[in-house]
């Protein structure tokens, strides 16, 4: 018995590996399906412009046969457990009762015939719950599958955060300086060198090619990301030596592209800030050129834009 259940547990470990494999590329594989149905019905105008729908079509009748392969060599595997574990149990009753009647029968045991059917009798109770086991073993293979996956974004660590002794900052007061800065998202660096100072109460525009930096070069001041080297002051501070939060609370952002909420237009505006009053976001939307339209909406401020503000002209 010592022997055989090892053999069994080895060839349902195999199994179950291969299982928790192949659920992790269906994991995959179904993530990717949904990516592309969502950019698919996001990217409609697009793709009706572009008389793309046939390509599309393909595109993921594609990726949905592949996901349906991987589907069905998972299941394979899911309902070959049941039959493979009763097939294995049977295997080893039969053996043990096939080596201990031998050696009952050929008078080499000191075990008597009914010892031997009361040890088979007692033996088979622990089969059912042995197979039930491995039952559950198969499942915990395809949900751990799952868990990796939601367990790299619960446990992913935030790259920028604050020192522990960061200063604290409330204004500002003088001028913003990038002095020598470099930085790269990956293998290249795609600034180098950089250095300029912008005082307070002017307008600095940055002029450039796509793709030449203009849009990183902003994003590290409020530390979406962090130079590789030099540094960017506030007043003369670095920025890495401040508090995080209360850097980017200085700051107004205003992205290349809209990203709106599924809300009401006074809570978009009013995103990120506390205790906003109406009259404070009206006075934004009319510095905005957008207090008249909203004003003709149904219920004015108080109206929901939809889903990515679907609700509102481009």
């Amino acid at each position: 018995v010592f022997v055989l259940l090892p053999i069994s547990g080895i060839i349902i470990g195999r199994v179950g590996s291969s299982l928790r494999k192949n659920s992790r590329l269906a994991q995959n594989k179904l993530g990717d399906i949904i990516t592309l149905i969502d950019e698919t019905l996001s990217g409609l105008r697009i793709i009706k412009a572009f008389n793309a729908e046939k390509k599309m079509d393909q595109k993921f009748m594609g990726e949905n046969n592949t996901y349906s392969n991987i589907m069905i060599r998972m299941w394979r595997r899911r309902d070959l457990a049941s039959p493979l574990s009763e097939f294995l149990g049977t295997v080893v009753m039969v053996l043990v009762l096939w080596y201990g009647g031998k050696l009952v029968l050929s008078g080499e045991s000191t075990m008597s015939g009914s010892s031997l059917i009361g040890y088979i009798v007692i033996f088979s109770q622990i089969i059912n719950p042995a197979k039930a086991f491995s039952d559950a073993y198969y499942n915990i293979q395809k949900g751990i599958a799952s868990s990796e996956r939601i367990d790299a974004i619960l446990s992913a660590t935030e790259k920028i955060s604050d020192k522990e002794d960061a200063k604290h900052i409330t204004s500002f007061n003088h001028s913003i300086s990038y002095n020598d800065i470099q930085f790269k998202y990956q293998n290249d660096y795609v600034i180098k060198g950089i250095s300029l100072a912008i005082e307070k109460g002017k307008t600095i525009a940055l002029v450039g090619q796509s793709g030449s930096g203009k849009s990183t070069l902003v994003d590290l001041l409020p530390r979406f990301y962090d130079v590789n080297q030099g540094s960017i002051t506030i007043d003369g501070t670095d920025v890495r030596d401040l508090k995080l939060k209360e850097v980017r609370k200085l700051m107004g952002v205003v992205n290349q592209e809209s990203i709106l909420f599924n809300d009401t237009v006074f809570n978009n505006i009013a995103f990120g800030v506390e205790n906003a009053t109406i009259e404070q976001v009206m006075e934004a939307a009319k510095i905005a050129n957008a207090h008249d339209f909203i004003s003709e909406m149904p219920q004015g401020y108080q109206t929901n834009i939809g889903d990515r503000g679907g609700k509102l002209s481009g």
